[in-house]
């Protein structure tokens, strides 16, 4: 336990490493950060130097503008750098195009900070390494027996049999800008829909920056047509704040769905007048976050964010020794 407060401790700032003098994913400006992804509550602006794999240096680019750190440096997956006394190394996450876990090598001690992450397959980004260490740092948004996502091709299946019913209205499905979206279309693609799909000119920049590293998506056209019961039949993939939008009200009819690992909790689904609500997230559920606990077997099992009380609790009761940090700062973007 000393060893490893010794190499990571939680700070105001979020987890700050002191023998490689960086901060992981710090929610306010820092001299030096390692930077798992590009999803705004880990990726932020403002920092002297910051450290991540190219993909999310472009995404941060594309965000913030190029100036959003004093200096960058690029680290592929898998490439060792020396940070003072600690080895770092970036490894598949799993959960958005460039999501990286951290691994630390430090005195023979090798921490991992997993950042946000899932188990399953997703076209759009490499997929988990599974990394044996002596300390797991993870994410626990899902973090309750409840969350136990379905297969991601049949709610594909789902929306699909939703838009071969109701062939005279369109479907409206609101997914995050970064990395929800993309893999909706690629899942799509995968389940034979080959037809153009229609999408909010807000999520233009980053299905481009997909396909520039890439990320096949088919054929896609701006959902502009401004008529009076516009796209019938067709899927309209937005943002989820512009299907509750006026915006929304050109369309025929239009079906509004959410994807999300939050539409298992049905009163989120009435809470945001979600017609077909489709369980797809890009977390691990309770099932891979106790997975990978038990595959990685650490010493230690801290909790970064989320629902840290059941997990704890699991940790309790299978003998883990197991810590919720309580960082500040971080919200799942589905939402």
């Amino acid at each position: 336990m000393a060893g490893f407060r010794q190499l990571l401790r939680n700070t105001p700032e979020g987890l700050y490493c002191p023998p490689g003098d960086f901060h992981i994913d710090p929610v306010r400006p820092v001299a030096r950060a390692v930077i798992t992804h590009g999803h705004s509550d880990h990726a932020r602006s403002g920092h002297g130097a910051v450290l991540a794999t190219p993909e999310t240096l472009a995404i941060m680019a594309a965000r913030y503008g190029a100036d959003f750190a004093a200096g960058t440096e690029a680290a592929p997956y898998g490439e060792k750098i020396a940070r003072g006394e600690v080895g770092v190394r970036l490894v598949p996450a799993g959960h958005v195009l460039g999501s990286a876990q951290v691994v630390l090598a430090w005195k023979g001690i090798t921490a991992v900070v997993s950042g946000d992450y899932k188990r399953r397959s997703d076209p759009t980004c490499a997929p988990f390494q599974p990394v044996p260490c002596h300390l797991f740092v993870s994410e626990a948004t899902f973090g309750l027996p409840i969350f136990r996502f379905p297969p991601a091709e049949d709610e594909i299946a789902k929306l699909l049999k939703s838009v071969a019913l109701f062939p005279d209205r369109t479907h409206l499905v609101g997914a995050y800008a970064l990395g929800k979206a993309q893999r909706l279309i690629t899942l799509l693609r995968r389940a034979g829909y080959d037809k153009p799909l229609y999408v909010h000119g807000a999520l233009a920049g980053m299905n481009a920056l997909y396909q520039a590293h890439g990320v096949a998506l088919g054929p896609l056209l701006p959902a502009t047509d401004s008529s009076r019961n516009a796209l019938p039949g067709e899927i309209v993939i937005a943002p989820p704040s512009a299907v509750a939008d006026k915006w929304a009200r050109r369309f025929a009819d239009p079906i509004p769905a959410f994807a999300s690992g939050w539409m298992m909790v049905r009163a989120r689904a009435r809470q945001r007048h979600v017609e077909l609500p489709l369980v797809l997230s890009d977390h691990a559920d309770w099932d891979e976050l106790i997975l990978t606990v038990g595959e990685l077997k650490p010493e230690e099992f801290w909790i970064t964010h989320g629902n840290e009380e059941a997990l704890l609790r699991w940790a309790q009761l299978n003998n883990v020794s197991a810590t919720a940090l309580d960082i500040a700062g971080y919200e799942d973007e589905e939402e």
